[in-house]
């Protein structure tokens, strides 16, 4: 499987998306348009605005081992946009300069795969925050130069979250390739035997479930039940947190719901499910997101639509926290993916 990229599709393009988005596929096949930004003016929301700003969120590229059906940066092999070391170090001087920062969320692509990674991780550690790297698990198997991961990952305390589309093998390899399941049990056992999910460690493992149909998630609460009984049952694999992520209309997966003929419908359930609590909570108020090439976004469904912050800090070179708490977020019929239900953020839901 390649990326829509390199097949040269035209939902590679944000445009092609947001209008898609906007008005629907065609005039035949009308979709839900009530504004998102609508809602958020009954409920007195609109401008959103930000909370703070807690976590710093990067993109460190596109380039990942694996092409999966849903996922929404268009990552895969074919990729090769990283971030470079001079951005890195633009990163690292906005983090110095703002103390308001508590956490650092590294992702991808698979982020590991960036060769500056390493270096990275230790700088960013020199300032005492707190590091997530979103690892895709099979990365950790791929090449003899990742299987130290484990260990690097608990010798520098970061917290791992790693998506697991379900605890059986069909549902994971249709969303993730062939094979994907198998090596994802075995990377989850090596981190395991790290101390990683152990009680008492100190070192978190999170797991990610996102749905691989049209569908909404399950309750966050009872599907961490069930992960948690079956993972330690049939593998003895114990983790500390399940996130229940809703699939964002965006990329892969719009061109996956277009194809199947779902895109109504799921935009439907979306606007019907939405939720002025989860929309208090949304995670762009809290959060900025870095694409790999420096610039800045209010979240990462925004940076993946090319839609920068509203402001005239747009870039991490010239990072202004005054202009950025004090900016508008950019919403559109996306956002209704993270307010619908119980809500849905890169820590799962927020209601």
């Amino acid at each position: 499987m390649k990326s829509l990229k390199a097949l040269g599709s035209k939902l590679a393009t944000a445009r092609e998306q947001i209008d898609i988005l906007e008005h629907g596929i065609d005039h035949e096949h009308p979709v839900s348009t009530f504004p998102f930004a609508e809602n958020l003016r009954n409920i007195g929301l609109l401008p959103l605005k930000p909370t703070e700003l807690e976590t710093f969120q990067i993109n460190m590229g596109k380039m990942c081992n694996q092409v999966c059906q849903h996922c929404h940066v268009d990552a895969g092999p074919d990729r090769k946009e990283i971030m470079t070391r001079d951005t890195m170090q633009q990163c690292l001087e906005a983090l110095k300069n703002n103390p308001s920062f508590k956490t650092v969320d590294l992702t991808g692509g698979a982020p590991e795969m960036n060769p500056d990674f390493r270096w990275f991780v230790g700088e960013i550690k020199k300032l005492k925050k707190k590091i997530i790297v979103r690892c895709n698990l099979t990365i950790i198997l791929a090449n003899k130069k990742y299987h130290d991961l484990p260990e690097f990952f608990k010798s520098h305390e970061i917290e791992v979250v790693s998506s697991l589309p379900f605890y059986a093998k069909d549902r994971t390899d249709k969303q993730r390739g062939t094979g994907v399941f198998e090596d994802s049990i075995k990377a989850l056992k090596k981190l395991n035997e790290t101390g990683y999910g152990m009680e008492g460690s100190g070192l978190i493992l999170n797991l990610v479930y996102n749905p691989s149909g049209a569908f909404m998630p399950a309750a966050q609460n009872s599907l961490e039940k069930e992960y948690k009984e079956v993972l330690k049952r049939d593998f003895n694999i114990v983790f500390n947190s399940l996130f229940t992520i809703t699939n964002i209309p965006i990329s892969r997966y719009l061109d996956y719901l277009i194809k199947s003929g779902n895109f109504e419908k799921y935009m439907d359930k979306l606007i019907s499910a939405f939720n002025p609590v989860a929309a208090q909570n949304v995670m762009c108020r809290n959060t900025l997101s870095i694409g790999w090439d420096g610039y800045i976004y209010d979240c990462d469904f925004n940076q993946m639509l090319d839609m920068k912050v509203a402001c005239d800090s747009q870039h991490v070179s010239e990072f202004n926290s005054n202009a950025l708490k004090n900016r508008s977020i950019l919403v559109n019929q996306h956002c209704y993916g993270c307010t619908a239900g119980a809500g849905s953020s890169c820590g799962g839901a927020v209601a």
